[in-house]
């Protein structure tokens, strides 16, 4: 037990993620509640439910649950682990124990402000960088883990971007975001967004092919930005990217979920 929460603080404070599984509901199986399980991304095992053929099952689904961020219940069906609710079945609760996603905002303005105001809301550690003193300050954005006023190359070449990064580039003009997508394309980022109209984010896109950066890398620069759901304010515009982000966190689809 104690080899396992040391495992998972270390998973939180920033070492590789760990997916955590707790029984909740034993079912008709001979587990017992509160039994736990831990799988590592190499497929490595930590405790046992106390039943091989669910430990396996569960180490299975593991490399899926990495991919999305998983947090939620499973069920055992017939067909295996479901996240449809099974009546009278073996429930499991799973979560991927990782440290807090970051969320960089390129640009300080009303859409910036509202966009760390969101991702605060959704326990992101929020960073947001201006070269603006008046714009880039703890007092005007509270919400903010890091403020930085700073030139955006020198400042985004600083910053470490990696697989658990969301970069969203709003910045105050065509410039300032051409020169910020220079500094953040091709570096890993779990997301990469840049805001604009279609023709004028086409044309920063091609001037960059057209010297010489990796095609694929642009092709992944999510632009125009967000969510199409008529936003107009910022705070609206900042719900549609946050939207955006979130669907492509956790492997969503954007789609309506209602039906007749």
């Amino acid at each position: 037990m104690l080899e396992l929460t040391r495992r998972l603080l270390a998973a939180a404070e920033g070492g590789e993620p760990v997916l955590l599984a707790s029984i909740l509901e034993p079912g008709a199986s001979r587990v017992r509640a509160g039994a736990r399980l831990l799988v590592e991304r190499s497929g490595e095992r930590l405790g046992t439910f106390g039943d091989d053929v669910l430990d396996g099952l569960l180490a299975a689904h593991a490399a899926g649950a990495f991919e999305n961020h998983l947090v939620g219940t499973l069920y055992v069906g017939p067909q295996g682990l479901s996240e449809r609710a099974i009546e009278g079945a073996t429930a499991i609760y799973v979560e991927v124990v990782e440290a807090k996603p970051v969320f960089l905002v390129v640009g300080a303005g009303h859409i910036g402000r509202a966009l760390a105001k969101l991702a605060d809301f959704l326990d992101f550690h929020v960073a947001v960088l201006d070269d603006r003193e008046e714009f880039a300050s703890e007092e005007r954005i509270p919400e903010a883990d890091e403020v930085i006023c700073d030139d955006f190359t020198a400042a985004l070449e600083r910053f470490p971007i990696d697989a658990n990064t969301y970069v969203v580039l709003v910045t105050r003009g065509h410039k300032q975001d051409e020169i910020s997508l220079r500094a953040c394309i091709g570096r890993g980022a779990a997301y990469l967004g840049m805001i604009g109209s279609r023709r004028r984010t086409r044309a920063v896109l091609e001037h960059l092919r057209d010297e010489g950066f990796d095609a694929g890398e642009l092709d992944r620069v999510r632009t125009p930005i967000g969510l199409h759901i008529g936003a107009e304010t910022p705070e609206e515009i900042a719900i549609s990217i946050m939207a955006e982000v979130v669907m492509t966190r956790r492997g969503g689809t954007g789609t309506p979920m209602y039906s007749r």
